[in-house]
């Protein structure tokens, strides 16, 4: 009686690729953490609210509206800045931010910045909306103390 060494079956090429494919799924699982999830949440909620807000500000892509300096003039009324100024500040800071936040470029810097816009609103201007603001800091606040996540140009770029 003869005895044979067991020799292992050499891997096919559909199971190196599904091997492959396996470990793949396992590197996304692991680099899709629940807070990189969150944090996109989170970013394009904020980008969605302020984004909306700012193309009611403008004529086409590049002109304030009458109606928005309109509004800065009668209703929302800042202190120490003439509404001219009010209204192209909040224009600009309204589309670039949630860019950046869609993005996650500058994440905490966005967001810090959007949240002091918040707190102007609801300190100068609708005081009684603080339900809604106080929504807007906490998905704000997320994104100040933990960052983008994952997904984002943030943590491609090393930024921190």
């Amino acid at each position: 009686m003869t005895t044979t060494a067991h020799i292992p079956p050499v891997p096919t090429a559909p199971a190196r690729g599904l091997r492959t494919l396996l470990a793949r799924l396992a590197d996304a699982a692991n680099w899709l953490t629940p807070h990189s999830l969150l944090a996109l949440v989170h970013r394009v909620a904020v980008a969605g609210i302020f984004w909306l807000s700012a193309r009611t500000k403008v004529d086409g892509w590049f002109t304030i509206s009458d109606s928005a300096y309109a509004l800065f003039r009668e209703e929302y009324k800042l202190p120490l800045l003439p509404p001219e100024l009010a209204a192209q500040m909040a224009t600009l800071a309204e589309h670039l931010f949630p860019i950046l936040l869609v993005l996650g470029l500058f994440t905490r810097l966005s967001a810090l910045a959007l949240l002091g816009m918040t707190l102007v609103i609801q300190v100068f201007v609708y005081p009684d909306a603080w339900p809604t603001h106080l929504s807007w800091a906490a998905l704000m606040l997320y994104l100040v103390g933990r960052g983008a996540g994952r997904v984002s140009l943030d943590q491609a770029l090393g930024i921190r």
